[in-house]
Order: C-alpha cells, then sequence, then structure tokens
C-alpha cells in the first residue's frame, strides 16, 4: 500500500552507516616516524597530494635514472631547496595513492638515524609545503580513506604497543581483519532478520503474506546475542594481554614481602631490611609469565599503623587488593599464625588469591592445617624469598590463577579496548530487548528499531558509525608519525 512504500522510500533515503567525519585531506602533512633517538636509519614521512612535488624539490639522485619509479627506492642526496647544502645521503621512496599506507601519495625519506639530521630533512619538508602532522594523522588517514576499518587503526597501535608475544599474536590478527570479520558476521546476521520483520512490517496489510515464524526470528536472535556474549567475555584476556594482569602481593608486616617481589622481577628493586614496616607505599614492576605481561605490586605491611604515613600506606593496599587480578597473600612460616595474618586472609576471602608460606629455610613451625578452613582444597605454595627455593612453582601457580581470572582464552577474535567492550554490551542489550518485544506480542517495527540500534553499536567497533570526537579520542594517543 502507500504506506508500505513511503516507509520504504524513507528508509532508502536515510545515509549509509560511514564516518560521520568529512573526508577533507587537501594538505600534506610530515613527521619523523621513527622513535626519537640515535640509530642506524629514521625515517621522514610525507603524505598528501604534494608528496612527489616536495620529493622533486629536495632528492637529488645519483644516478641519471628517473626519480620516483612508485614503489621503488632510490639511492642519492637530500638537499635544502634555498641553499643547495647537502643535508643527508639518503634512500627515497614515493608511493602512488592509493598503494601506501594512507591511501594517498606518500614519500617517504630514510635518512640516517640522528636526531639533528632528522629534524633538518623534516624542516626542508616542511618548508616546502607540507605540514607538522599530528599525532596518529597517518593512521587517521588510513582510516577515511577505507585503508584500514576502525578496530584494524587501533590495531596498528596495539602493535606497537604490544608487551608480550602473545599481545602482538592479537594485534597482528585484528590488523588482518579477525575482529572486523566477527562482527561483520554479527551485522550480517542482524540485517537477515530486520529484512524479515521488515518485509513483515511494509506488507502486513497486504493479503496473503503470512508474517516471518516469531520462533525462527527469536531462535535467530538469541543465537546472535550468545555469539556476543561470548566475544564480550574475550574482554578479560584482552585487556590482560594488552595492560598486564595486576599481581598484588600482601600480608602483615617483616614476611617477607618486599623479598619475594625483588625474587619474583629478578631484580633488588624494593629496599629490603630486617626491620617491620620499611615498605610505606606500594611498588609496580612489570615482568612476563609465559607471554602475558604481569604487574607485580609490592605493598606496605598490614598491622596497627605507627603514623599517619603508614597509615595511608595501609589503606592503599586495601585499594590495591581490590583491583587486583591475583592477590599473593604471604605468611611467615617460622612463627604461628597470627590474628593479622587472619585478618588478611578475611579481607581477601572472596578474590582470586594465592596464598604463600615464606622463610622456608626457616624451621617450619606454621602447619597447614592452621589456616583458615575456607582455605581448605587450596593449594599452597611453601617458598623462601632468600635462597629462591619454590619460587618457579609459585610462577607458575601465578600463571594459573591469571588463568582463572582471564577465562577461557586464545580465541579467534579478542577484544582488547574498553570502547569496543561497551560497544558489544550495547547491541547486546538492543538485541535482547528486541527479542523481549518479539516475544511478547509488540508490533515488529520496534523490534526493528531495536535491531537497528544494534547494528549501530557494532559500527562504533569498525567506524561505520562513529563521531569525530571519538575519532579524535582515539588517535590523539598515537604517536606522531604513526
Amino acid at each position: 500500500g502507500p504506506q508500505s512504500q513511503d516507509r520504504r522510500q524513507a528508509r532508502q533515503e536515510q545515509p549509509p552507516l560511514q564516518p560521520e567525519t568529512p573526508v577533507t585531506q587537501a594538505d600534506t602533512i610530515a613527521a619523523i616516524a621513527t622513535p626519537p633517538g640515535m640509530g642506524g636509519i629514521g625515517i621522514v614521512r610525507a603524505s598528501g597530494p604534494d608528496a612527489e612535488r616536495i620529493g622533486k624539490a629536495l632528492f637529488r639522485p645519483r644516478t641519471a635514472t628517473r626519480p620516483f619509479q612508485t614503489r621503488r627506492l632510490t639511492h642519492g642526496e637530500i638537499r635544502c631547496p634555498a641553499t643547495g647544502r647537502v643535508l643527508d645521503e639518503v634512500l627515497a621512496v614515493f608511493m602512488r595513492a592509493p598503494h601506501s599506507f594512507t591511501g594517498e601519495d606518500t614519500l617517504e625519506i630514510h635518512c640516517h638515524g640522528g636526531p639533528l639530521i632528522l629534524e633538518e630533512v623534516l624542516l626542508a619538508v616542511l618548508r616546502a609545503g607540507a605540514r607538522p602532522a599530528e599525532p596518529g594523522e597517518f593512521t587517521r588517514r588510513a582510516f577515511l580513506n577505507g585503508r584500514l576499518d576502525l578496530a584494524q587503526a587501533e590495531a596498528v597501535q596495539e602493535m606497537i604497543t604490544a608487551r608480550s608475544p602473545r599481545g602482538l599474536d592479537l594485534a597482528l590478527g585484528n590488523l588482518r581483519g579477525d575482529l572486523s570479520r566477527r562482527i561483520g558476521e554479527l551485522r550480517a546476521s542482524i540485517l537477515d532478520i530486520l529484512t524479515l520483520l521488515e518485509a513483515e512490517i511494509d506488507f502486513q496489510e497486504e493479503e496473503g503474506l503470512e508474517a516471518a515464524p516469531r520462533e525462527g526470528l527469536l531462535d535467530g536472535l538469541r543465537d546472535i546475542t550468545a555469539r556476543i556474549g561470548e566475544l564480550t567475555a574475550t574482554y578479560g584476556e584482552g585487556r590482560m594481554i594488552r595492560e598486564g594482569a595486576r599481581v598484588v602481593i600482601t600480608g602483615k608486616a617483616n614476611v617477607g614481602k618486599s623479598s619475594l617481589f625483588n625474587r619474583l622481577l629478578g631484580e633488588n628493586r624494593a629496599i629490603v631490611t630486617p626491620h617491620a614496616g620499611t615498605t610505606r607505599d606500594y611498588l609496580e614492576e612489570g615482568a612476563t609469565i609465559r607471554g602475558i605481561p604481569v604487574r607485580y605490586v609490592d605493598t606496605a605491611g598490614i598491622r596497627e599503623a605507627q603514623d599517619p604515613a603508614e597509615q595511608e600506606g595501609i589503606e592503599r593496599v586495601w585499594r590495591q587488593s581490590a583491583s587486583a587480578d591475583v592477590v599473593v597473600i604471604v605468611l611467615d612460616g617460622s612463627i604461628p599464625l597470627t590474628q593479622e595474618d587472619r585478618d588478611v586472609l578475611a579481607a581477601n576471602r572472596d578474590r582470586n588469591t594465592i596464598v604463600t608460606i615464606n622463610k622456608s629455610d626457616l624451621p617450619a613451625v606454621l602447619a597447614e592445617e592452621s589456616l583458615p578452613g575456607e582455605l581448605a582444597g587450596r593449594e599452597i605454595f611453601r617458598v623462601s624469598a632468600k635462597t629462591g627455593e619454590g619460587l618457579a612453582a609459585l610462577r607458575d601457580g601465578v600463571h594459573s590463577a591469571i588463568g582463572r581470572a582471564v577465562g577461557p582464552g586464545h580465541a579467534d577474535a579478542v577484544l582488547t579496548t574498553l570502547r569496543h567492550k561497551i560497544a558489544l554490551e550495547g547491541a547486546f542489550a538492543c538485541l535482547r530487548k528486541a527479542e523481549q518485544g518479539l516475544s511478547g506480542g509488540l508490533s515488529p517495527e520496534f523490534a526493528a528499531f531495536d535491531l537497528r540500534e544494534a547494528l549501530g553499536a557494532l559500527g562504533e567497533v569498525t567506524g561505520q558509525t562513529v563521531s569525530e570526537e571519538v575519532l579524535d579520542r582515539i588517535f590523539s594517543t598515537f604517536c606522531i608519525g604513526k
């Protein structure tokens, strides 16, 4: 009928899912693309419509061959166009659009890696007509030009900042499109159901057309929500792999926490004395256990505070324990269990804990049977922070505890950012709302609206629906030159 035709026309006139940021890249940007400091090679990169012109103005090939055959390195010199002074002997490469990282004409000048050399070459490129690039602007242009979607663009930063082999593997998988493919599959499944609902909406007044079976639609929605839930559950693994698991070492004063901290790190990071209360604040250092980055945190001893500074240190212990992925509770095996020990054990009863009995190099006094009943069945580690005895088993225990915090791992696509998690949770909520509406007998138009909202939420992950403000926030975390 006419109303159905009007609704179809209105949907056709809606803009496609795409970034809201207008693609206005008439200028050419430039930056040093390699890290600060001295090295064998440094790279100055320029991207934009004037890249080839700038290269021809500054670069002189050593041979008579035509320079800037696209994607071929050419040996020559960079000269100051105003004075003709040679700035450096370089290799230059020009990449014509769209066959470059940004999808634009791109010039790379491979110089000797001295800071002064790179600064002079960059200054020459800027004087020739480029402007300084903003943080992450090269990758942002790659996104805006369709070379990468937003999840892939974020994976570039994750590869650069990866702190473990597993983190690098995840980032590389996301750069290749593992997460984007999963999001695409979910969106396609939602669109299939939305198509059926919209057909029912358009022709619900037409005689002889049967509506899609409700149970089939509901089964489809339940399947999609389950898949989104499984993908969202990978965030724990992704966060720990990207940021590192926080392992807080706690216990009463003078049980050897700082000595154990130093042993786990393999270096004397914390000050150790025979006097109780040496550690007033917490110390945090990184290590790696089987490919997973770990942030070990050494804390002040739990006891009755002797002064305000120690009291503040103890308050910080409780805050650190509350935010920890794993809590290592250290007991002194050379003396009986004390009330302070019991307080520490009780305060961490509901957390992911490991109990460690230290000072195994001394005569054993603390019996495992004397530990509180809620620890029954848990593995207890006996170690000596002084000699290193039992440290290997303790590291294995920490690794297992991290695994408990992460849950099942090694999925083909893993969420590594909170932004992705929030977007998927939004899609999940919209799908559940659509499911409830259909099962409750509401008009299919309500469910169709919820499904479009779910599509928008999933589009935030890959950048099909994203605001300029979000793009600014994401790319501001990148380094200049990337």
